[in-house]
């Protein structure tokens, strides 16, 4: 599950460009679980700019590799889906197409074949965590976000993910935000898209000093992560106390 850029809207106006998530397997940064073959990124409208890829698939910032889905293979896909519903691979195949075309609905139907047809596949997990969020359910983004951190508590970007849900609900809840980004770093003190993301959520709280402490780290972090700029720019804008 490779996605790549995507996250957020910041005092004012942050709810800028990220990159969903490339659907494939694996989803991690560094210790991705390598299954599947990689698929599409897709753009949420929910990232902050220059978000690297939600499920980590060690995508850069700006990199946005989106093949070309015809409904000719979309078509096929389904047809072996519904031919073969005890095929892993077909119900896969089938999301990954869908996610593709943003009918995350059907995605998420062929997810949940797939998770009964292999219910500890963490990579089905995840991609069902990631297509939710991407739906802009985030209720259920975190159920499974959750439910694959059971399995495997150090994955810093699904931890990250799971932060972001708390951030874009209805209401969110910045404290928890927080407290996922703050897990991924006690862990992982230069993590870039935790930093990003908890300059997102210091800012959001109305918290001035801490949001800018946090970008000042993320500038040493990661020099040319386009989204400093803006981050600093929402935070000057904040009221003064």
């Amino acid at each position: 599950m490779n996605k790549e850029n995507i996250l957020f809207g910041i005092v004012g106006l942050l709810l800028g460009l990220i990159v969903g998530f490339m659907f494939a397997n694996n989803v991690n940064q560094k210790a991705a679980v390598q299954a599947a073959p990689q698929a599409a990124m897709k753009q949420n409208p929910n990232m902050p700019e220059g978000h690297p890829d939600i499920a980590g698939g060690g995508n850069q910032p700006g990199q946005t590799t989106q093949p070309t889905v015809s409904m000719v293979e979309v078509q096929d896909a389904i047809e072996k889906a519904k031919q073969q519903p005890d095929n892993f691979e077909s119900q896969m195949k089938a999301a990954e197409l869908h996610y593709q075309i943003e009918k995350y609905d059907k995605a998420i139907e062929y997810l949940k074949q797939a998770n009964k047809i292999q219910p500890d596949n963490y990579e089905v997990i995840v991609n069902l965590g990631n297509t939710y969020f991407d739906s802009g359910n985030y209720t259920e983004a975190d159920k499974w976000y959750s439910e694959a951190l059971t399995k495997k508590p150090e994955d810093a970007n699904v931890r990250t993910d799971l932060g972001l849900t708390f951030i874009f609900r209805d209401p969110p809840n910045y404290d928890r935000a927080i407290k996922e980004f703050e897990q991924v770093l006690a862990k992982d003190i230069n993590h870039p898209q935790a930093l990003q993301n908890l300059t997102v959520a210091y800012t959001k709280k109305g918290d001035a000093t801490k949001a800018s402490e946090t970008v000042d780290k993320l500038a040493q972090v990661d020099p040319t992560n386009v989204s400093i700029a803006k981050l600093r720019e929402d935070i000057q804008k904040m009221p003064k106390k």
